[in-house]
């Protein structure tokens, strides 16, 4: 017979793996059945600050400029738009759907110190790029030293 150490943890993440395991037999996610009606879309997004401009890249495969809404207001550029599904394939009993599609929104917060006028974004090969540049104000100065 081996002696096993007491760890008290051991019980505990053993509960999880119950309760993970019994939530995913419970809403079919262990056999890779998900209702259509709660499949989420969160677009993938990066975001970067250069010396001019924060920069925001959003990975929207498969949607058309038309589904995509880009606002600004009080300092919060949003994201938002849906993702529309697409004609399912029925094979006898097989049936399969891994593509997420839905409505989705993401915010971002952005200082005050940016030039709204001159916010640009482009969409192409399913890469959503959105440019928000500096304020003058905002950007690093460059003070000279005088030597006296």
């Amino acid at each position: 017979m081996t002696l096993v150490k007491y760890n008290p943890t051991r019980s505990i993440f053993g509960l999880r793996s119950n309760m993970d395991q019994l939530f995913d037999e419970f809403f079919g996610l262990d056999k890779g059945i998900w209702p259509e009606s709660t499949l989420n879309v969160v677009p993938a997004v990066n975001l970067e600050e250069t010396e001019d401009a924060y920069k925001i890249s959003a990975e929207l495969p498969g949607m058309q400029k038309k589904d995509i809404n880009i606002t600004l207001e009080n300092n919060v550029l949003s994201i938002s738009g849906e993702k529309k599904a697409e004609n399912k394939v029925e094979e006898k009993n097989y049936h399969r759907i891994e593509r997420s599609y839905g409505k989705f929104h993401r915010a971002f917060e952005l200082p005050g110190t940016v030039n709204r006028d001159k916010i640009e974004a482009d969409y192409k090969d399913g890469i959503l790029h959105i440019s928000v540049p500096k304020a003058e104000e905002a950007k690093p100065k460059q003070i000279e030293i005088k030597v006296k």
